[in-house]
């Protein structure tokens, strides 16, 4: 149901099955962004809270479980997947959420890849948000080599990733 941190239950889900074209990702890490909290919460600007139920469930949210970043291995999949094997370490986000389950069904085609060797899960799991957030704010900007960018606050997970993308354009 909506409303503060206390709302939060502790369940067993029935165990998924890839279907196919998907993956069976048992989940090391997630973070709980943001907007886990106001999805949760439902602590939207005034006037959006009767949009937002419609959009997200009535009296409670559609989608149960929460979360959007993970990062774990691939535990299972489905029919026609060629991009990721069993045993195969992955982050990503998901888009219908899901994250904070042990178990995640996401589709092969998602915004996943193989984890970098070099980094933990925690550690994985923690850049998909702001490293796609701050990727699309420069693309719109059509910055280019050589530019300079000012980053005002670069404490959280879009201002870590605007420096680090920035460095790595040029």
């Amino acid at each position: 149901k909506y409303g503060s941190p206390d709302v939060l239950e502790l369940r067993e889900l029935p165990y998924p099955v890839p279907k196919p074209g998907r993956l069976l990702v048992r989940v090391r890490a997630c973070t709980v962004t943001s907007a886990d909290c106001r999805i949760r919460g439902l602590n939207v600007p005034r006037g959006f809270k009767q949009v937002m139920r419609l959009a997200l469930g009535g009296q409670a949210p559609r989608q149960p479980v929460l979360g959007s970043e993970f990062a774990g291995d691939v535990i299972g999949v489905g029919a026609g997947v060629t991009r990721f094997a069993l045993g195969d370490e992955v982050f990503g986000m998901s888009a219908n959420l899901g994250a904070h389950a042990e178990l995640l069904e996401i589709r092969e085609t998602a915004a996943i890849a193989h984890k970098p060797a070099r980094l933990s899960f925690a550690e994985a799991a923690s850049l998909p948000f702001g490293a796609t957030t701050m990727l699309d704010f420069y693309r719109r900007g059509r910055l280019a080599p050589g530019e300079q960018v000012l980053v005002n606050g670069a404490s959280g997970a879009v201002g870590v990733a605007a420096i680090q993308l920035a460095v790595a354009e040029g």
